[in-house]
């Protein structure tokens, strides 16, 4: 007697066997930014900020910069802060709209504040020109203001990089301002090799004192 194919599979589906659930993938963290890119979009994201993160990542280092390494539903200031807490080095570009932006001010801040080291790119506007003040598109409160001010002197007193638009070689300027970042970040590296050595033998010496 030939049996049908509905209670063949009713009898497969009764047996010893067990429906197994796909592996979830793994949740991966993306990897630390080396260089975080601080400019405001509407000046140089097409311009230098733009530009410059195509260069570094041709040369295998990792920049951040939001427009490439944000997606929507990404949270902005979780997404930024933990990029900025995390890189080696910060970029500040600044331009002549940049301190309009209450965001680029306050991932500015974030930068000294975490004790990053910085490097100022001062396109198309003077250090003497940079000023925070409240705006129709900002209000800041007087710890705001405080904070914001004192980034902004702790960077215009850091030696830096100009650049002219309009005047200016664009590719000498990124290959100038590629070999300050590469060598920053070689420098990082030895004084966190260093940091690493003198923790150890520190540490050797208190648990170790006669093998010393």
């Amino acid at each position: 007697m030939q049996r049908s194919v509905p209670a063949l599979a009713k009898n497969v589906f009764a047996g010893p066997y067990k429906l197994v659930r796909p592996l979830a993938r793994p949740i991966i963290s993306p990897p630390p930014c080396d260089v975080f890119i601080n400019h405001r979009g509407i000046d140089t994201k097409r311009t230098i900020a733009g530009l410059l993160f195509h260069h570094l990542s041709m040369l295998r280092m990792r920049p951040f910069l939001d427009s490439k390494n944000m997606k929507p539903g990404d949270n902005l200031y979780d997404k930024i802060d933990t990029a900025i807490r995390g890189c080696k080095l910060g970029v500040a570009v600044f331009s002549p709209r940049y301190c309009e932006s209450p965001f680029c001010l306050h991932e500015l801040a974030l930068l000294m504040e975490s004790k990053k080291r910085v490097i100022p790119i001062f396109c198309d506007v003077k250090p003497s020109e940079l000023r925070v003040m409240n705006s129709p598109n900002a209000s800041y409160s007087q710890s705001e203001l405080e904070r914001y001010e004192k980034a902004l002197q702790e960077a215009k007193y850091t030696v830096g990089l100009t650049f002219d638009c309009v005047k200016g070689d664009w590719s000498e300027f990124l290959q100038t301002a590629s070999d300050a970042i590469f060598e920053n970040l070689i420098e990082l590296e030895g004084d966190q090799l260093d940091d690493i050595k003198s923790n150890t033998y520190y540490d050797l010496k208190d648990n170790n004192p006669k093998h010393l």
